[in-house]
């Protein structure tokens, strides 16, 4: 049986859109119930709604708190019934509740070797260290700041001259591969987490 999967992004939804084409090849064995965004004026959302997935808009700007934000944010994500939540360009630290409320079915991607350069602006800060190979990092999403089980990386050599957008660009094309594989590893039931490592069936 197909996975649920639902994805939440904040900008322009390019690893989203990979994620789609993905399942549209029949590579991943899931159904995009859902994509859910925090702004209102997401590329994404324009990615949805021509692969006709349906759009959940939970606008942080129109919450008194974040607590209050996110407290609509977990209702819609119970109301889903969904396998596996995809971070796929979500710009907000989710909160220990949400996560609480997931374990073990939340994945994310970040443009770096974890443990390597977390956090914002990755690329920027692999660069300025004059590391001579980046990439991304696909993991389950845990209560630390880009710390949780690491599922699988794809390297990126930095090349001379480099700066920060031209080696985002780089390992965006490395994501694309990397996110989809991690998401038909987990509907294929094939990640098992052992402690703080993920075992691959």
């Amino acid at each position: 049986m197909k996975k649920r999967i639902a994805v939440i992004a904040s900008g322009r939804g390019s690893n989203f859109q990979a994620v789609v084409d993905a399942i549209g090849a029949g590579l991943v064995p899931a159904t995009c119930v859902a994509l859910i965004t925090d702004n209102p004026k997401a590329y994404a959302i324009e990615r949805a709604e021509k692969a006709g997935i349906p759009r959940i808009v939970i606008d942080y700007a129109t919450f008194p708190s974040r607590e209050a934000y996110e407290r609509a944010l977990l209702s819609a994500m119970q109301d889903l019934n969904a396998d596996l939540f995809v971070l796929a360009g979500y710009m907000r630290i989710l909160g220990s509740p949400i996560v609480r409320a997931f374990p073990g079915k939340m994945v994310n991607i970040h443009p770096a070797l974890l443990p390597s350069f977390t956090g914002l602006h990755a690329q920027r800060q692999a660069v300025q260290y004059g590391v001579k190979v980046a990439g991304c990092t696909v993991h389950f999403v845990d209560e630390s700041l880009d710390g949780g089980p690491i599922i699988l990386q794809r390297c990126v050599p930095v090349l001379d001259g480099d700066d920060e957008d031209s080696l985002a660009e780089r390992i965006l094309e490395q994501e694309h591969i990397a996110f989809p594989e991690a998401i038909r590893l987990f509907c294929e039931d094939r990640l098992e987490i052992v402690g703080r490592k993920v075992r691959i069936h």
